[in-house]
């Protein structure tokens, strides 16, 4: 997966202009289709699927659910932004700056994970963040690794961010790169391409995500005018989602059968995926989702990564501010716009499968 590049926020908000004079299905619909990319906190989609879970729940509404792996990322969020996908996962800051950037009102509706360690800061050289001051670090520019460096330069103490100069790389070249290119001495990724770039003599973890723990979402979302009128598509996925869950959790012979599914999905070995799992916080229950997006620190999160996209450029060239679009919390205040709220942290179906009304 991940996480994404300018030209594609771009392309979002092209699409989106072509589109915004036709709103989502008004009528109820029977079948539809979620879109997901391989990557740690989406894989346990592959077992809904191939276990018969996903199908399972869709039974219970009536409806047909087909859940469909995107071999490419962006591509799968525009087709969500075209109204091909019912709803896709994305880390949460691109469904920010690409379909509600791109002018479609969004909502969240499960949240899956948030990385606890996943995304890394490395050096061959530096041993502090703020060694990194007049030096460039190479990444996958306007990414969650471009927040990442931001974030790390502004905990530790380095109030002029624009002093790192950011290199874009493609995360397919950022591994190798770093591992031959003696020069290449900084760099921001992700597992499981850190792991061998960690191996490399000299090499230092200067700052990870386990230190902005919950900054770095990932989630589905949908059409907010899709999921109100078709809530049923809603409650199917997230039943299913919490029911995987609690199979990864329980362990024994079932947990065992979807780790394998997730590892093959992943194209891993079991130590692979373990590394992964150990640095990935799942919201393993229902209860656990409804606290953290109902929470003020959660609030607070958003308004950081809003902050980010817009001195990033990533709302757009036509907005003019940081409140340009609005993002709705889970309790109704708006950060932001009132009159132009484009995500929203929809609770209601993670609360419902808490209360068992699922």
């Amino acid at each position: 997966m991940k996480r994404i590049a300018k030209a594609a926020v771009l392309l979002a908000g092209l699409t989106a202009a072509v589109l915004a004079g036709s709103p989502a299905d008004a009528a109820p619909k029977k079948s539809f289709k979620v879109g997901y990319t391989v990557y740690i906190g989406f894989m346990p989609f592959a077992y809904m699927k191939q276990s018969g879970i996903m199908k399972k729940w869709a039974d219970k509404y009536g409806i047909d659910v087909d859940i469909i792996q995107t071999n490419d990322y962006v591509g799968g969020v525009n087709q969500f932004i075209a109204g091909e996908l019912d709803a896709v996962g994305v880390a949460s800051m691109d469904g920010l700056t690409m379909p509600a950037a791109g002018g479609v009102d969004t909502s969240v509706f499960l949240i899956t994970d948030y990385s606890n360690g996943n995304d890394i800061l490395l050096s061959k050289t530096a041993k502090t963040v703020p060694e990194l001051v007049g030096k460039d670090v190479y990444l996958l520019q306007y990414s969650v690794s471009h927040y990442l460096l931001n974030r790390a330069l502004t905990i530790s103490g380095v109030a002029d961010t624009a002093s790192v100069k950011a290199i874009n790389i493609s995360d397919a070249e950022i591994s190798a790169a770093y591992i031959s290119q003696p020069d290449l001495q900084n760099a921001a990724s992700w597992k499981p391409l850190t792991e061998d770039m960690l191996k490399v003599k000299g090499s230092t973890k200067l700052f990870d995500s386990s230190q902005i723990p919950g900054e770095i979402m990932d989630v589905f979302v949908g059409q907010t005018a899709n999921l109100k009128d078709n809530p049923d598509f809603a409650k199917a996925v997230t039943g299913a989602w919490y029911e995987a869950m609690g199979i990864l959790a329980a362990g024994g012979d079932k947990a065992k059968e979807m780790r394998a599914v997730m590892t093959s999905a992943m194209g891993t070995d079991e130590a692979g995926l373990q590394s992964q799992l150990d640095t990935t916080f799942f919201f393993m229950k229902p209860a656990d989702a409804v606290t953290f997006l109902t929470a003020g620190t959660t609030g607070k999160i958003w308004d950081t990564i809003r902050k980010f996209c817009f001195e990033q450029g990533l709302f757009g060239q036509g907005a003019t501010s940081v409140d340009s679009i609005g993002i709705e919390l889970a309790d109704g205040t708006v950060l932001g716009d009132k009159a132009n709220i484009k995500m929203r942290l929809n609770p209601t179906f993670a609360k419902m499968s808490a209360d068992g009304k699922l």
